[in-house]
């Protein structure tokens, strides 16, 4: 059965009671403090009973809920836990959870055309190397690629909500252009990630073109209950970056790219393709080429210089000079 609300304050309250080895707590102290507390979040002024708070304890020391709180009497009076490290807040799931997660993971397998099964399948793996890693006290196995000081990461949960919820933004941006920070309108229709950076896609207005606002550029928000929310009745994502590496979208047709690897980077790109219009033309003991179909934008040239003197252009003339151009002027510099 589902653990309700004020259950889940009578732990929490019980959980932090103990957690303060200061002071000992006995069987009223808990009765008052957990009452204050259900008091003070629902409302609820008719206290608690001794025989709830008793039933609360053996459910927190039980593994009902994975728990398994090592909780003690000392001098057959005072309540404490016997590691003073322990928090219900800090229990790692269960090994049932864990068979649980497998189970539902081995389901989600047998529809082959679940077009968001790769993206599950990496949360899925990252979390049950967490949970091995807590459980057997060991060095993380997987090391994920993060960056945990990235800023603008905290205000994810809020955009994903407003979002969800069709609600309009207020927010304050200050590009890397700009000297000042503005404050506008915005409705985010979408969140995504390029290159371990947070991006809202929306718009401004319904006449302009669709934004592309950092994250990390994003100085404050708030979600605002009385600006009518423009929504996105015709834009599918997927479609709409799919002649591009990155976010910068632009209305030209996608191109025809030609790129020349060195035998030394090939495997690279082979293994990894730089986009999902990759098409093998040569493959030899002098190296690889192949050609993409993709609109020229900032990433792509970012990518290209990426592999240094690993990569030719070969194709189109005017991407060719802009990269000889970049690398000219990166010359000067030594």
């Amino acid at each position: 059965m589902p653990t309700n609300r004020n259950a889940l304050i009578r732990y929490k309250t019980i959980d932090a009671c103990l957690q303060n080895r200061q002071r000992k707590w006995t069987l009223e102290d808990l009765i008052e403090k957990v009452s204050d507390a259900l008091y003070e979040y629902e409302g609820i002024d008719k206290g608690i009973s001794l025989r709830t708070i008793q039933a609360d304890i053996q459910v927190m020391r039980s593994d009902k809920l994975g728990y398994e709180a090592p909780i003690i009497v000392v001098d057959k009076k005072f309540y404490t836990y016997a590691d003073p490290n322990f928090s219900i807040t800090k229990s790692p799931i269960t090994q049932t959870d864990l068979i649980q997660m497998n189970e539902a993971l081995s389901l989600l397998k047998q529809f082959k055309g679940f077009s968001h099964f790769e993206q599950l399948s990496e949360v899925v793996n990252k979390l049950e190397e967490h949970v091995y890693s807590a459980q057997e006290k060991r060095s993380s196995i997987i090391d994920f690629e993060k960056n945990e000081n990235l800023k603008g990461l905290s205000f994810l949960d809020d955009l994903y909500h407003a979002i969800l919820a069709k609600k309009a933004l207020v927010i304050t941006y200050k590009s890397f252009k700009a000297r000042q920070e503005g404050v506008f309108i915005f409705h985010g229709w979408w969140l995504k990630e390029f290159k371990n950076r947070w991006f809202l896609v929306g718009k401004r207005r319904a006449n302009e073109s669709i934004l592309h606002l950092a994250l990390d550029r994003i100085q404050s928000l708030h979600i605002s209950e009385d600006i009518t929310y423009l929504p996105n009745d015709a834009i599918v994502q997927e479609e709409y970056y799919r002649n591009t590496i990155g976010v910068t979208v632009n209305n030209l047709r996608p191109q025809q790219i030609v790129l020349k690897f060195t035998p030394l980077h090939a495997p690279y790109v082979i293994t990894k393709p730089l986009h999902h219009s990759q098409k093998v033309i040569e493959e030899n003991e002098r190296g690889l080429t192949i050609e993409l179909a993709l609109q020229i934008n900032f990433e792509l040239e970012k990518e290209i210089l990426g592999f240094g003197d690993g990569v030719e252009v070969l194709a189109p003339l005017k991407l060719r000079k802009v990269i000889q151009g970049r690398l000219s002027r990166a010359f000067n510099y030594y």
